[in-house]
């Protein structure tokens, strides 16, 4: 995902916050198969070296996981937290990211 109106649109549908970040799920209209992931951490989280390491490990943990547990047609929006998302170690990040996948899919949301 690179359009902001495309982060907007995610912004609306589903959430669950988990110790390392929140994830939102929106599920697109038209049911393409392709699941598609974005990535946002705001200057709470630090400054650009701070942002830029937390999104590199939400890459990491999502390039790992959404492919076994995400759901075809869905836009994932991963949200990084200050000070969490960087130092919480990779093994209890993938934890929180199939946790959360699981209540985005089970329908309970947060």
């Amino acid at each position: 995902m690179t359009k902001r109106s495309e982060f907007l649109d995610a912004a609306r549908a589903r959430r669950v916050a988990v110790p390392g970040f929140v994830i939102q799920a929106l599920e697109r209209p038209g049911h393409e198969p392709t699941i598609r992931v974005g990535f946002t951490c705001s200057k709470k989280v630090g400054n650009a070296v701070a942002r830029n390491r937390a999104k590199r490990r939400l890459r990491a943990v999502a390039r790992h996981n959404l492919p076994q547990f995400g759901q075809p047609g869905f836009d994932y929006v991963l949200i990084g937290r200050a000070g969490v998302t960087a130092a919480r170690p990779f093994v209890d990040l993938a934890q929180d990211m199939r946790k959360a996948l699981t209540k985005l899919h089970d329908g309970a949301s947060t």
